[in-house]
């Protein structure tokens, strides 16, 4: 049996291009979280962990790892600043109406359906049937 000659591990890790790669993943999530809030703030919208996440295109994770003090701060100076809620409006009688057409006609589409896939799984069962299994 020939042996193998054990040789010492003579080579280095090269992990340059991974380090270089997270930063620049890294700064683009900083850019993209700071451009995100800089619209949120010009729009009047609210500041929250979602909010962010959502117009940056970064995890709610990222966010609390990293963002979290910021974020958070915003939130709680925006408070202060918000506008009263919205007041539902009342539902007139024609408006009601509409709804209940509305909602009686996609009753009758789902009753169809639902038919349809009836009759669909008794030709199934029937063929099953048939061939014995």
């Amino acid at each position: 049996m020939l042996k193998e000659i054990e040789q010492p591990n003579t080579w280095i890790r090269n992990t340059e291009g991974l380090k270089l790669a997270r930063d620049r993943r890294s700064k683009s999530c900083e850019e993209r979280v700071d451009k995100a809030i800089q619209q949120l703030i010009k729009d009047k919208e609210k500041i929250n962990f979602n909010t962010v996440a959502e117009k940056s295109s970064v995890s709610k994770k990222y966010l609390y790892d990293h963002q979290y003090d910021r974020i958070n701060d915003l939130r709680k100076q925006q408070e202060g600043l918000q506008s009263p809620k919205q007041v539902k409006r009342e539902m007139t009688n024609e408006s009601k109406d509409v709804l209940i057409a509305s909602k009686n006609k996609r009753i009758k589409e789902l009753e169809a359906e639902v038919k349809k896939l009836q009759g669909i799984l008794k030709r199934r069962y029937g063929e099953d049937y048939d061939k014995g299994i």
